[in-house]
């Protein structure tokens, strides 16, 4: 009786070891993204807070623009493809489905030494089908305006065209790959402007106003800035129908904390 009593304590103890074991790697594992390279604040900070939460989840994630990590996510390279905008029909009809994590502003933004603090929709419309060329026309300096903008297929891009409804008519000097591109482009080129992501606004360039209301999360929630899109994280078929560590991502995003942390990062939460 002892040893059948030592054999049932051992193979209970065997099964609670693999009950904890599976627990375990139920929580271990990897989840790839791919996509907005508007997204990279969020979704660098999105990595390490869950990683924070989950040490045994390796996080990869990829910047390649907004189409390219929608396309990704569909072909079954990646797990979540980041948007910077809202998903076309063609990309829904081929099975993404439109998870909107944030919403974010788009800035204008200008060189430092610009003296120009204010647009209105139809100077920047102006502005970027080439039918104002100087800073003169708009209020400021005698010195020619440098258009700078995304290269096709850029989530920012689309919603700032779609937005100021100028697709296929912008004439650019530049289209540059990557938000931090435009950025440096702008900070470092007199008569420059172009728009990027409202978080990685920073203190090289200058944000302008917009109608009079400047680029905050405020003025977008009440609706007087008239410049934002949403930040989507696309998935092939709903959220239910991924793997445990997805659905436990996006169940962080939408939480409290996750959404506290798109705030944190310039966003605007959408709970």
């Amino acid at each position: 009786m002892k040893k059948d009593g030592l054999f049932v304590g051992a193979y209970a103890f065997m099964v609670i070891a693999g009950i904890l074991a599976g627990c375990s790697k139920n929580e271990a594992g990897t989840i790839s993204m791919s996509g907005s390279t508007s997204m990279e604040k969020f979704a660098n900070a999105l990595c390490e807070s869950f990683r924070e939460k989950y040490p045994d989840v390796n996080i990869t994630v990829e910047f390649t623009g907004s189409s390219a990590g929608v396309e990704s996510v569909l072909s079954g390279k990646c797990d979540v493809g980041n948007s910077s905008r809202n998903l076309k029909e063609e990309e829904k009809s081929g099975g993404a489905v439109e998870n909107i994590v944030a919403i974010d502003g788009i800035a204008i933004a200008v060189d430092a030494k610009n003296t120009v603090s204010d647009l209105t929709k139809e100077q920047l419309t102006g502005i970027y089908t080439g039918k104002i060329k100087n800073w003169s026309e708009v209020g400021g300096e005698n010195m020619p305006i440098v258009v700078v903008g995304r290269e096709a297929g850029s989530g920012t891009r689309g919603a700032f065209e779609e937005i100021l409804k100028v697709e296929d008519a912008c004439v650019y000097a530049n289209e540059l790959d990557s938000t931090g591109a435009v950025m440096a482009k702008v900070a470092s080129t007199p008569g420059a402007i172009g728009y990027v992501s409202l978080d990685a606004v920073d203190e090289s360039i200058i944000a302008v106003k917009l109608d009079g209301a400047e680029p905050t999360a405020e003025n977008i929630k009440a609706g007087t800035y008239f410049l934002s899109r949403p930040f989507v994280m696309a998935t092939k078929g709903e959220i239910s129908a991924q793997n445990e560590l997805v659905q436990e991502l996006f169940r962080y995003i939408y939480s409290e904390d996750g959404q506290n942390l798109a705030a944190s990062v310039g966003l605007i939460p959408v709970n």
